[in-house]
């Protein structure tokens, strides 16, 4: 009847309304990236925001944008403690110099698999999130890269082999290894690595089975890859003090839940990864 229509249109209206309302208070939030999109760390962060879109019924949008393309990836932690982004990825030893908490997992050879990495990363994190809070960030997530290996350009046989290669040094660690082994330190952005190879500027570099297939090394003049397993970095995600403190209680839940679940699902990934792209340098 007439007034059973008029209820069903006032319902359907209603729900347009309201949805239309959820729609405009949404919350945008960008998270810049220094690895490509097809990096398995990079499509962690897409799989992370995909989920808090979920779990917030749309409520925050994380729009994530890879390669650099937002910051440079020394940009990045910078960016995020200002407040210029809301939440960021960054290889953490990169930031070593501004406490050594941060360089803990790249120590050569002490922590070189997978599960002594996770429980050196879990030993440290209570110090990691107390740091990372005096800079205005907050501590979301953390997956490994696989065991770094080292790729030259030319057969290495000795220490004296080293003398004079230019070496892409990321960290305080890779450079004291550059300085004790008379190479010659390059930082190298990873989103300009593979020009830097192909053009010369950089003969070696320090990285993960990963990063050398994903960069396609051997295309770049790369011919020697040696399985020195000498760590496994991490990337780790934080937010913006200030921007985590403006979210309600449910959104701050759904976030921290998030980074639960893409480290469980990024480290069962990495894994696989790691022996499916040793096969592929070994060949």
């Amino acid at each position: 009847d007439l007034h059973m229509r008029k209820s069903i249109t006032y319902l359907f209206v209603t729900a347009a309304f309201a949805t239309a309302s959820a729609a405009a208070n949404a919350e945008k939030w960008d998270m810049p990236l220094a690895y490509p999109a097809n990096n398995f760390h990079s499509e962690n962060a897409a799989e992370f925001a995909q989920c808090v879109k979920e779990k917030t019924n749309g409520g925050l949008e994380i729009v994530t944008h890879p390669n650099g393309s937002l910051f440079a990836g020394n940009d990045i932690k910078r960016a995020v403690q200002t407040g210029q982004a809301n939440i960021g990825e960054r290889v953490t030893s990169a930031h070593e110099n501004e406490n050594a908490i941060y360089g803990v997992e790249a120590i050569p050879f002490l922590a070189t698999s997978f599960e002594a990495s996770d429980r050196l990363w879990k030993t440290a994190l209570p110090q990691m999130t107390k740091v990372l809070d005096s800079q205005n960030l907050v501590y979301v997530y953390s997956v490994p890269w696989p065991a770094s290996g080292f790729y030259t350009k030319k057969e290495i046989n000795t220490v004296d082999d080293l003398k004079g290669i230019k070496f892409r040094a990321y960290n305080a660690a890779t450079a004291r290894i550059a300085e004790l082994a008379g190479m010659v330190p390059m930082q190298i952005e990873a989103a300009e690595l593979s020009q830097a190879l192909a053009t010369g500027d950089v003969d070696s570099i320090m990285k993960s089975s990963t990063t050398g297939v994903d960069s396609k090394v051997w295309e770049q003049g790369i011919t020697h890859f040696y399985n020195v397993q000498a760590w496994l970095p991490r990337n780790t995600v934080f937010v913006n003090k200030r921007a985590w403190n403006g979210l309600d209680d449910d959104t701050r839940n759904a976030i921290t839940e998030c980074g639960d679940i893409t480290y469980e699902k990024g480290l069962e990934k990495v894994k696989s990864l790691a022996a499916e792209y040793m096969q592929t340098l070994e060949q």
